[in-house]
């Protein structure tokens, strides 16, 4: 296969460089059109296409310019190469196997392909797995994946408990888990669950009070916690139900616990040996998942509720203990601010455990949890530039637009700008910014770059689930 490669001057080395490593694949023309790769002209691909009997032509996925003529005239298709260089290496390798995009920037397109292929496979062997026992359509244990289990808490307390509940299942949760703190009374429990009527996923009853448990189990598909404190009063309630049940030690022991559970009749059990939070005997606390015959419940959302760290890593590590001690069911929660997105995080992680089959470690999955840092940092050429000027602080003293002041804020997953009393509404930054230019709500450069700035940080706070504040810090 022969490969036309137009580049530039400030990238050629490097280019030249990943085409010796697949050198022996393919027969690649690196040509030099200009100082930038991406200020390739259609007219000049054209010309160079004409003039070698090429296959396929790879520009840079920075290339703003339509390739469609081109491709119309010699019969050459013309693909998106990465938007930088320095990730040839990953492209070139995979030509073989994966037909670039035509309009979308290789990095993009192969990333996509890779996170599309590892869903599917997710999908395929949860379909084929074996299970313990089957909750509402959802396997448990087995060879099945480690489902989420993700907790409402006082939900008796919830304006729109429905819109939570959907909100979580939307996010990836396999089970939603309804607590009831000590002030709930047997009517609010059925109050909250009859309200959960057109939910069809499976739901949890979190609650120690035998009467709460009870008032639940019309619909409740799952029990939290048996002990030896219920199992006598409500135990045989739970069996009658049909309901499975999560087990956790109290005075006795937890075996004991699960025998009792089972003596009352629940045929579906899950046992929960309480993992500690940090600094609280975590390490210690796992020597309670080794061994046993039931599928294990494991309570990561009490460890990353009671750590001041960003929670996507941690839910990461500790879906991959839960993984290593064969955990069924991981539990999380967001009843912090901090915790926000732990629904989310913690299905992608079970996700990335359930593609580990064959693999020493969950890397290069396909899909991933980097957030905030890159997986591999690009090289790009060095800045070339005859002199150098100090930049000077920002003046104390602010000039105002005399267009008026512009206050941004966000609502829900749009960034809204508001300028005389009509607001500019949109999901990301640039479109609100060329809107506001465009209709007249600015006049001076200095209050552009400012609104830039601001516009573009309220599009951060979205993506990154956090609180924006105008002028304030991130």
């Amino acid at each position: 296969m022969r490969i036309l490669l137009p580049t530039g001057s400030a990238t050629v080395g490097i280019v030249k460089a990943a085409v010796r490593r697949a050198c022996d694949r393919y027969e690649i023309d690196v040509v030099v059109t200009g100082d930038i790769a991406s200020f390739l002209a259609p007219g000049d691909l054209e010309r160079l296409l004409r003039g070698g009997d090429y296959d396929m032509a790879i520009v840079s996925g920075m290339c703003t310019a339509s390739f469609a003529d081109v491709e119309r005239e010699t019969g050459v298709p013309v693909y998106r190469g990465p938007r930088h260089a320095a990730d040839l290496p990953l492209v070139l390798p995979v030509l073989d196997r994966i037909r670039l995009s035509k309009t979308v920037p290789a990095d993009e397109f192969l990333a996509d392909t890779r996170r599309e292929e590892a869903c599917r496979q997710v999908a395929l062997r949860e379909e084929a797995a074996d299970s313990e026992f089957i909750i509402r359509g959802v396997k448990i244990g087995g060879e099945a994946r480690m489902k989420v289990l993700a907790e409402i808490m006082d939900a008796h307390r919830r304006d729109d408990l429905g819109g939570e509940v959907r909100r979580f299942f939307a996010d990836g949760a396999d089970i939603v888990d309804l607590g009831f703190g000590f002030d709930a009374t047997p009517e609010d429990v059925e109050r909250c669950f009859s309200a959960l009527e057109g939910i069809e996923g499976p739901l949890a009853v979190d609650t120690q009070d035998p009467l709460l448990i009870a008032a639940a189990l019309f619909r409740a598909d799952l029990v939290l916690s048996l002990h030896e404190g219920n199992i006598p009063v409500v135990g045989e309630a739970v069996a009658d139900a049909g309901a499975a049940a999560v087990v956790v030690p109290r005075e006795r022991t937890l075996s004991e616990n699960l025998a009792a559970a089972e003596e009352a009749g629940i045929c579906c059990l899950i046992a929960d040996p309480l993992l500690q939070p940090v600094g609280s005997g975590l390490t210690g606390s796992l020597r309670g998942f080794c061994g046993g015959s039931y599928p294990l419940f494991f309570g990561a959302g009490n460890v990353v509720e009671l750590l001041d760290a960003d929670s996507p890593g941690v839910n990461a590590l500790l879906a991959g203990i839960a993984h290593e001690v064969g955990a069924a069911v991981i539990f999380t929660s967001e009843h912090s601010d901090k915790t926000t997105g732990s629904v989310a995080e913690m299905r992608r992680a079970t996700e990335m455990m359930a593609l580990m089959s064959g693999r020493p470690y969950p890397k290069d999955l396909g899909i991933d949890l980097l957030v905030l840092k890159e997986k591999r940092r690009r090289h790009e050429p060095p800045l070339e530039y005859e002199s150098v000027m100090e930049a000077r602080s920002t003046p104390d003293e602010i000039t105002y637009d005399p267009l008026g002041c512009i206050r941004i804020g966000i609502e829900g997953d749009f960034v809204v700008a508001v300028h005389r009393g009509r607001a500019v509404r949109g999901r990301h930054w640039e479109d609100v910014f060329y809107t506001l230019l465009g209709n007249g709500s600015l006049s001076r450069l200095d209050h552009a770059a400012y609104l830039g700035k601001e516009l573009f940080k309220a599009e951060l706070a979205i993506r990154l689930k956090r609180s924006f504040e105008q002028d304030g810090p991130f």
